[in-house]
């Protein structure tokens, strides 16, 4: 099956670009992210704070069925423009990875249909080599098929 998340990282490079288009109108596609309710469905883990706003904040936490914290992840919102952008700093604690940079970007392609960009950027081409050694690609493509179906619903 093929992944309609498209991951491109450029060789010697410290980023990487995502793209996904959505069979969502623009203003669904952007809730997806902006709701905590949603994001915490279609990610899997849980919303403690989510402060979409000019110098806002957020977190996540995931815990396996034992309700051990297994992933924790923070940043911060430096721009936030609804419908079109959200920039933010993101943080996985108690890994060895540096914080990135993630721009992301909303397009509308037609009145059901709207584009994600997500224009990512690493400390080091290093940096970012160990995080595409992950099952990145795989995942995101599997997080951005759930917010397909669960904001479906919302149609």
């Amino acid at each position: 099956m093929e992944r309609k998340t498209k991951v491109h990282a450029e060789d010697g490079k410290q980023e990487i670009v995502i793209t996904r288009e959505f069979d969502l109108p623009l203003e669904l596609l952007f809730k997806a992210y902006e709701d905590p309710e949603i994001v915490a469905q279609w990610m899997g883990t849980k919303v403690l704070k989510l402060e979409n706003k000019k110098h806002g904040s957020y977190a996540f936490e995931t815990s396996d069925p034992h309700g051990n914290v297994v992933f924790r992840a923070n940043g911060t919102i430096p721009e936030f423009i609804p419908n079109k952008k959200i920039t933010r700093t993101f943080e996985m604690e108690n890994t060895p990875f540096p914080v990135q940079l993630e721009f992301l970007e909303f397009e509308k392609l037609a009145d059901d249909t709207s584009k994600l960009t997500m224009h990512i950027v690493y400390k080091s081409v290093e940096a970012r080599d160990q995080i595409l050694k992950l099952p990145f690609a795989q995942g995101i493509n599997l997080a951005h098929n759930r917010l397909q179906e669960i904001v479906n619903k919302l149609k």
